[in-house]
């Protein structure tokens, strides 16, 4: 990673600030098992990983399930595990049998080197009921046969334990070490090598889990450590007698090799490593990388050298209580089922994206290089603004890694997932990214190692040029400044191409990218023609509008849009909740309604950089506040869905953030819980999990802006601490009242937020606060009482939240004024 002496020495002081923390033991709040229910025949599916793993590691170490849908590899049910694996995705969704599960160990015992069942349905077993625990740093269950299984890890290294129970007639113990079987059993080639020492190294080449790409990834175990007696007794490879007989497989004792070319097609080749040991304990200590066999067995030797199980569980545990302790509460004091909420959702949202550095297959960079970006489109509005406020030093690293994507390939990457890119969903959403991190630390850039100047770049040229395939990356962009929408039914002269759907959808993404280039323009001192030309092309969002649709007895809705201008018509509940015709709002060709993951009646509310546009096209401030309480009477809301996360909170921008208020209230208490169904769908690369975070602390950000929308917290105090400027901004709510702890409210609870004052000056606004007073160290008071404020948000004229239809944002470029 790139570093210059400022940034070591902010690094420095940080770890000397927080060594009076240590004591502490947020980590024992977390719960890794919320969000762990599978997702079959309408489970919840928040495809949570819940194993081992350091904040944003490389190494995800957990078992994994025979079925599906099985994202994160682990599911919370009685499913047979079929081996421990390296890396896993975390609450995505994409391919059902999910991503990584590289290179999985399993124990077996009671049988003999030739007829130990290898092969993963025959060696699959059931774990023992209720053994499965976690807490950050480590996991560990227990086989029906007795077996034990632990591990804990470090970025790129772990420690995988196996405890056998005594068994006298069959001392021999054994452990699998299985190449092809990923968990999409997607193998297409790689090789095994065996040391008569225990080492065995591997390389892979799988199917990414979100694009059409294989990857290759490598790993090294080690099975004796120096110094210590070895317990090998035996070693020898497995292998499948052939494709066309892949579950027939021959054992091969003292064989050293095995090896499998690329083959495009997958491989059902089974094959692995067999190595026994005299002993009822056996450790295994590995590595992985993207690079060669060597560096994954450097990363082990570099990062677990001394074998020290107890040193590197502890490590892992000090790394994430440093982590949790940036949002310090009074946990004895709060709300139990708040708090473990509350740190639970902190913890998941460092999981991702992972550290790579040092891992880069492509480039040689100086610069940080993260993966498990997927996708852009689901954390740009939770989980980077929430890392801005609590994790800016890691956030810059995430930051300067889609930039040095972007200066080594041409395009900010979207969702790189297996270090391949993935598929675009809508816009080309790091630009929010990128633009939240100019407004906010740009002046800070250089400590931070962030280019700035090739951020700007970055941003620019996303909005400008048109890649040759806009599916995997960038923006369809000749279509988008031609029309100033994007036309359906229409072929770029260029001979760019992409997937043609979703167009309306993506004209409101495009629309917040261009907004974030603004931003990041007059942030950065660039030009004025800079500042105007991406604020008037981020309004481009209302040509997409038809007024003349109407639905539920409310008129004007986002649609698509013919080349000739005329619109063309999708019902406004389409791919809604209650869809009484069921359409394809995947990304799919089958896609006929313009809109992606969302419906007309969601994302005609998406303007974040310009709801009171919204508003005026909707009919005004009542007409808009009843047509907010009928989306969410009506079922249209999707509390798993990222086009909804804002819209509990659009009743600020009509003047009643009481109705917000309420609104959070209900939502939380009905979709979040401490159980293993607590989310209301996928994590989403901890993008739920921020969300939650958000709602608990009486927060949401507006994308690449310093403004965040102020509601009603779930706590009575707490402190944000930030690392860059080792700054702590207590926040108090005076007058708290524990009875608004419920998703109703009883009529004279103290919900309503009547006055907020930052270091004894009362603000202008109950319904936002600047992001620079949350980082900026000392005391944010906010009263609540037991009726709205008469006034809405106040009475100064920027009291509602920002629009840049009404001069918000300074009101640049707009058209309007």
């Amino acid at each position: 990673m790139r570093f210059i002496p400022l940034l070591v020495a902010v690094v420095q002081l940080f770890f000397a600030c927080h060594t009076a923390k240590a004591s502490t033991n947020l980590t024992s709040l977390v719960n890794l098992f919320i969000g762990t229910a599978s997702g079959a025949n309408g489970g919840s599916g928040g495809n949570v990983f819940p194993g081992a793993a350091v904040p944003h590691a490389m190494a995800k170490v957990g078992i994994d399930v025979s079925t599906t849908p099985r994202q994160a590899g682990y599911i919370s049910d009685n499913s047979s595990i079929t081996g421990i694996s390296l890396m896993h995705d975390e609450g995505t969704g994409g391919n059902t049998a999910g991503g990584y599960g590289i290179f999985p160990l399993f124990p077996l015992a009671n049988c003999t080197f030739a007829s130990c069942p290898v092969g993963i349905s025959k060696r699959s077993a059931l774990r023992a009921a209720k053994t499965d625990a976690a807490s950050p740093g480590y996991f560990t269950s227990t086989f029906v046969n007795g077996i034990k299984l632990e591990t804990t890890s470090t970025r790129r290294a772990g420690l995988i334990r196996f405890t056998f129970p005594p068994s006298p007639s069959s001392p021999t113990n054994y452990v699998v070490v299985d190449l092809t079987n990923d968990l999409q059993r997607s193998f297409h080639g790689g090789n095994l090598l065996i040391t008569p020492t225990g080492r065995v190294e591997l390389r892979g080449t799988f199917l990414q889990s979100y694009g059409p790409d294989n990857y290759t990834v490598f790993a090294c175990y080690d099975f004796t450590r120096p110094s210590v007696p070895s317990t090998l007794v035996d070693f020898g490879t497995f292998q499948s007698a052939s494709t066309s007989s892949p579950t027939t497989i021959i054992t091969t004792a003292k064989n050293t090799s095995l090896n499998y070319a690329f083959t495009s097609n997958t491989s059902p080749i089974q094959a692995g490593a067999l190595l026994a040991f005299n002993a009822s304990s056996v450790t295994a200590r590995f590595g992985v990388s993207f690079i060669s066999p060597a560096q994954a067995c450097s990363n082990a030797e570099q990062e677990i050298g001394d074998w020290d199980w107890d040193r590197v569980q502890e490590a892992s545990r000090s790394e994430w209580e440093d982590v949790l302790s940036r949002v310090a509460v009074d946990t004895v004091k709060e709300d139990a089922t708040i708090v473990q909420l509350l740190y639970s959702s902190l913890y998941r949202v460092s999981l991702v994206p992972a550290n790579l550095t040092g891992e880069n297959p492509y480039w040689t960079s100086t610069y940080p290089f993260y993966d498990a970006l997927f996708c852009s489109w689901d954390t740009f509005r939770t989980v980077h603004p929430l890392l801005s406020i609590i994790a800016p030093i890691e956030w810059a690293g995430i930051v300067s890694a889609y930039v040095d994507g972007w200066r080594n390939t041409g395009y900010i990457p979207e969702c790189r997932s297996n270090t391949k890119a993935g598929y675009v969903q809508g816009g080309s959403d790091g630009m929010p990214i990128l633009g939240d991190f100019a407004v906010k630390y740009g002046s800070h850039a250089e400590a931070l190692g962030v280019p700035i100047a090739d951020l700007y770049s970055a941003l620019v040229d996303t909005s400008e040029n048109t890649p040759p395939d806009w599916y995997r990356v960038g923006r369809q962009n000749t279509a988008w400044k031609t029309f100033g929408y994007i036309p359906t039914n229409w072929a770029d002269p260029s001979g760019s191409t992409g997937l043609p759907t979703r167009e309306a959808s993506r004209a409101f993404e495009y629309a917040l990218g261009d907004f974030a280039v603004s931003q990041a323009a007059s942030a950065l001192n660039k030009s004025q023609e800079d500042v105007t030309k991406y604020a008037n092309r981020s309004m481009n969002f209302v040509n997409m509008w038809d007024a003349t649709v109407s639905s539920d007895g409310f008129t004007g809705f986002a649609q698509r849009r013919y080349p000739n201008g005329t619109f063309a018509f999708s019902p406004p509940d389409a791919c809604s909740p209650i869809d009484p015709t069921p359409h394809s709002c995947a990304r799919g060709t089958d896609n006929n309604v313009g809109f992606y993951e969302s419906s007309s009646w969601e994302m005609s509310f998406f303007a974040p950089h310009s709801m009171s546009t919204i508003i005026r096209l909707m009919g005004g401030d009542a007409t808009f506040i009843n047509r907010v309480d009928h989306y969410f009477s009506k079922g249209y809301f999707q509390a798993g869905n990222e086009p909804s996360f804002q819209i509990p909170w659009a009743y600020h921008y009509a003047n009643r953030p009481d109705l917000t208020a309420l609104r959070v209230r209900n939502i939380v208490y009905k979709n979040f819980n401490t159980g293993i169904g607590g989310i209301p769908g996928n994590d989403d690369s901890g993008a739920m999990a921020a969300l939650l975070s958000f709602h608990l602390l009486g927060l949401y950000p507006v994308p690449s802006s310093n403004q965040v929308l102020l509601g009603s917290p779930f706590l009575s105090s707490y402190t944000i601490h930030n690392q860059l400027f080792n700054t702590n901004t207590k926040i108090t709510v005076s007058n708290f009242d524990t009875t608004t702890l419920t998703g109703t409210p009883p009529t004279g609870s103290r919900l309503f937020v009547q006055s907020v004052s930052v270091n004894g000056v009362a603000q202008k606004s109950i319904c936002w606060i600047d992001w620079n007073d949350l980082v900026g160290g000392g005391a944010i008071i906010i009263e609540v009482g037991a009726i709205q404020a008469a006034t809405g948000c106040g009475t100064d004229p920027a009291a509602r939240p920002a629009s840049l239809e009404t001069g918000g944002f300074a009101g640049l470029g707009n058209p309007f004024l």
